[in-house]
């Protein structure tokens, strides 16, 4: 990938990061599910961070037209997982089916879907080390959201198999 092409990849990145962060945090606000709220925000602030991380390297790599040597590459992991199973714990809490909820949950599944393959196509075409594992941890922080969407995705939809399913409960006798 030329110098260029990873300017303007990482422009697309951060253009990406700031719009999921502004649906996120609309979403957070809306929503009057207490999964949904804290959910929406976690991934907006994790969207945040990796909109930072995007604007240090970019600000640095137009300067030297190079991989930094002097930003902090790294980024959190993502701990939304556990927001959903921590959940099961208020299970009496939960307020009725709300359809912009899934709705919401829904959307954010493709975009997340869209930016994992992003970050990995990105991954996939460079060569420094450094930069292929940053992009490759992007990816699967993505990736992650993607899956704990779809996870959601699925206690909206059916919670008691959702609940069956995180509870790890067989239909066994046993």
């Amino acid at each position: 990938m030329v110098e260029k092409e990873r300017l303007n990849a990482l422009e697309v990145a951060l253009n990406n990061e700031m719009r999921e962060r502004e649906f996120y945090l609309k979403n957070a606000a809306r929503t009057k599910n207490p999964l949904g709220t804290l959910m929406f925000q976690q991934i907006g602030d994790e969207e945040l961070e990796h909109y930072e991380r995007l604007k240090q390297l970019h600000q640095k790599w137009e300067k030297g037209e190079k991989w930094p040597e002097t930003v902090p590459l790294e980024v959190k992991g993502t701990i939304v997982k556990d927001i959903l199973f921590n959940i099961v714990k208020k299970v009496d809490e939960m307020p009725p089916e709300d359809a912009d909820d899934l709705k919401a949950v829904r959307k954010a599944i493709a975009f997340e879907a869209k930016g994992a393959k992003y970050y990995a196509e990105l991954r996939d075409r460079v060569s420094d080390p450094k930069e292929k594992g940053f992009f490759n941890l992007l990816s699967q922080i993505e990736n992650e959201h993607y899956l704990t969407l779809k996870d959601t995705e699925e206690y909206l939809t059916d919670p008691a198999s959702w609940y069956q399913k995180a509870e790890h409960h067989t239909l066994d006798g046993a």
